[in-house]
């Protein structure tokens, strides 16, 4: 019999015997890497996660963070961590699905990891310095292809979700952007509010939108974030439609870590999705929380893995 998804999640939470099929874990502090430095997306996520799963663990979750190259070094170190479940990867797609396709990083992201979590979808912006005169998706593109060469995107590193999406974005518009990478989406944000940059696509530019640092001109999707009920979708303006997703966050383990030990970290972890507090958080920062199951997110990699290593040759990028 084939039970719907929901049903199975239901039961699979419900189930507090595969909580406690491994008595013994967790006993000892747990490792959290963010692979991104502090003031990230990555690393606010991290955060917030890492303080429900020490209340629902018993054990400190301990965020490190370790960033660089896109993601990957952070990456690579918890793919050769020992398989126990004390060292966890928070893991952004571009670590998994977009890096790997941009030169070597040391991992394969469909062998090295176990799936854990998913966190969820994550809202993106595209924005820009206030001082560019461009009020809309539209604007931006006349104005890159009446000015070749002159607009740079600023993104959290070579191989982040924002690299693969403004190259995408001056692959649509016909026009030649420059884009200009940073080691984190902090770094990449604040040198668009100077002014260094000119657009950047990424969930961190929300705070500084709202606050009028930043132009919002679009969100990247086919639906308009709550938030920003006045921007309109990329998808609306014919834009983005067979983009890659690459702007959800995961949380991953070693491979070969023990699936007793991986379903009470999913169960941990989808049980904190659904606190208030968590659930709230997680949506200022951008993000549509949504439990999954292990293999769920397995299959999830494994598509989205294709569906930008098939963009990033097309484009040219690699």
């Amino acid at each position: 019999m084939n039970l719907p998804r929901r049903t199975l999640l239901a039961g699979f939470l419900a189930a507090p015997a595969i909580v406690h099929a491994e008595p013994g874990f967790p006993n000892r502090p747990i490792r959290y890497l963010c692979p991104f430095p502090p003031g990230a997306t990555n690393d606010n996520v991290s955060r917030t996660m890492a303080r429900a799963l020490s209340a629902r663990l018993g054990q400190p979750v301990i965020v490190e963070n370790r960033g660089g190259a896109g993601g990957a070094i952070g990456a690579r170190a918890v793919a050769e961590s020992r398989p126990d479940g004390y060292t966890l990867l928070n893991a952004s797609a571009g670590n998994l699905t977009i890096a790997p396709h941009l030169g070597p990083v040391g991992y394969d992201p469909l062998r090295a990891f176990a799936p854990v979590a998913m966190v969820g979808e994550s809202f993106s912006l595209i924005a820009v310095n206030p001082e560019l005169p461009v009020r809309s998706l539209d604007d931006l593109i006349a104005f890159a292809q009446r000015n070749p060469g002159v607009l740079n995107y600023a993104s959290a590193g070579i191989g982040s979700a924002g690299h693969l999406r403004g190259a995408l974005l001056a692959e649509a518009g016909g026009a030649d952007m420059v884009h200009v990478p940073f080691p984190g989406s902090a770094g990449a944000v604040n040198s668009v509010i100077a002014g260094d940059s000119h657009i950047i696509l990424d969930p961190i530019a929300a705070p500084h939108a709202l606050s009028g640092r930043l132009r919002a001109i679009a969100t990247i999707g086919e639906v308009r974030w709550p938030a920003f009920p006045d921007v309109p979708a990329t998808e609306e303006r014919g834009v983005g439609r067979d983009w890659p997703s690459g702007g959800w966050f995961g949380l991953f383990a070693p491979a070969q870590t023990p699936p007793a030990i991986v379903a009470t970290l999913n169960h941990a972890f989808n049980e904190a999705l659904l606190e208030p507090e968590v659930n709230a958080a997680l949506r200022r920062f951008g993000l549509r929380p949504e439990p999954l199951l292990p293999a769920e997110l397995g299959v999830r990699l494994a598509a989205d893995h294709a569906a930008s290593g098939a963009a990033i040759r097309r484009l040219g990028i690699a």
